[in-house]
């Protein structure tokens, strides 16, 4: 029987906001890969669906699977997409040496995967609150990996994750090219496919880096790592640090610390450090987010469920899809953009910006559904992506449930 994979959105990722409004956790980047490629890679089979939040039943995206609905069948494995699974961790493998019909796999005690070994209703997973645990009998084996309980960990996790993802990405790729300055010796790579100009350097002191098949990385770059810059990113210039760049991706200025997910514009001058960028998100030219305090001291993050401490001294700005930024927005220290908003002028942004807000300050309008479809579909459209008519239903079933995710 050929195996299939299911990604599971507990209650705990139903909450990581912005990013839960529009789109599954598992089609989040954590590291060098989406959550849901990192489980593909230990299945060693695509994804066939998710099970998330009844609001993104039309979500549809590039390769994503779309949402499991009916039975899942007998020998089906689900996965707990807040775990972000090794990539080099194999579940076959796993199973090696294990009596009798494993189907449990743990992650640090935590059970991360189980196969099924009857029938399940996907109903039963409809709300988040089904425990994988309740269903973890039989053998267990253990997989490496790293959990993302909150959603700063994809930020705080970042370093860590890149420097083991690059050792197993970088297998086959090549030495940079000679006209390529590189410091220090944790490993430059460059695969197939990707140009890297004249006057580009790689500092490879405290990190290695990795450039992905597809991507330009223009003269007068730094890439210091552990750094991923992804496939068909375009570098234009300034200072990347300790970052995983998402495909098709622009990326000018100062990032330190920080995710694209991918498909974002940060194409001009100004920093971004220790944040998270959804996909479509556009930065407008000298946006400057805080990571520090000036107290030095740990940042609070607004979340659905109240700020929360997050024990991290450096944090910047969670910035959820289709989020738009005018030119000179200056975002405060643990910054939370909602999905969908579009924000401009000189005042620093509050703490916390809800969905498809529109404005300046508090009390902000709202994006007009209709209108925030069509720049959605224009700005789509400038990388040849096509905004259909799932995606269409996808972020109209966001924006009427906006109000629910600003509790």
């Amino acid at each position: 029987m050929t195996a299939t994979l299911v990604l599971y959105d507990d209650a705990r990722a139903r909450r990581f906001e912005p990013f839960a409004l529009t789109r599954p956790v598992g089609e989040l980047r954590a590291g060098a890969e989406l959550l849901r490629r990192r489980w593909e890679r230990a299945a060693g089979v695509p994804a066939t669906g998710f099970m998330g939040a009844p609001h993104l039943a039309a979500f549809q995206e590039f390769d994503a699977p779309p949402a499991a609905r009916g039975t899942l069948a007998a020998g089906t494995i689900v996965a707990n997409s807040r775990c972000a699974v090794a990539l080099d961790a194999a579940l076959d493998a796993a199973l090696e040496g294990a009596p009798g019909e494993t189907r449990v796999w743990t992650c640090d005690g935590r059970t991360a995967a189980v196969r099924l070994s009857t029938p399940l209703d996907a109903g039963q997973l409809a709300d988040g609150t089904f425990d994988l645990d309740s269903m973890a009998a039989g053998a267990v084996a253990d997989i490496r990996g790293w959990w993302m309980d909150d959603v700063w960990d994809l930020a705080a996790k970042l370093a860590g994750m890149l420097v083991a993802d690059i050792a197993v990405l970088a297998r086959g790729a090549e030495d940079p090219p000679s006209h390529v300055v590189v410091l220090g010796g944790q490993g430059a790579h460059v695969e197939r496919g990707a140009y890297v100009e004249p006057y580009v350097l790689i500092d490879a002191t405290e990190g290695p880096v990795l450039v992905r098949r597809g991507s330009r990385i223009a003269a007068f770059t730094r890439l210091t790592g552990p750094c991923v810059i992804g496939e068909d990113v375009q570098v234009l210039g300034g200072t990347i640090r300790g970052s995983s760049i998402g495909d098709d991706s622009r990326v000018r200025g100062e990032v330190s610390g920080t995710v694209f997910v991918g498909h974002a514009n940060k194409a001009h001058d100004g920093f971004v450090g220790h944040s998270v960028l959804g996909r479509w998100v556009n930065v407008g030219a000298g946006t400057i987010t805080s990571n520090l305090k000036n107290s030095y001291g740990e940042v609070s993050l607004w979340t659905p469920d109240g700020v929360r401490r997050t024990g991290q001294t450096f944090l910047g700005s969670f910035i959820g899809d289709h989020a738009k930024l005018g030119i000179g927005t200056r975002l405060t220290t643990g910054c939370v953009v909602g999905a969908g908003a579009n924000v401009f002028g000189s005042a620093m942004l509050p703490k916390f910006v809800p969905p498809f807000a529109w404005g300046d300050v508090p009390p902000f309008k709202e994006f007009d559904v209709a209108k925030f479809l069509d720049v959605a579909a224009r700005v789509m459209a400038r990388r040849g992506v096509t905004l259909g008519e799932s995606g269409r239903l996808a972020l109209s079933a966001a924006w009427a449930k906006r109000r629910d995710f600003t509790a």
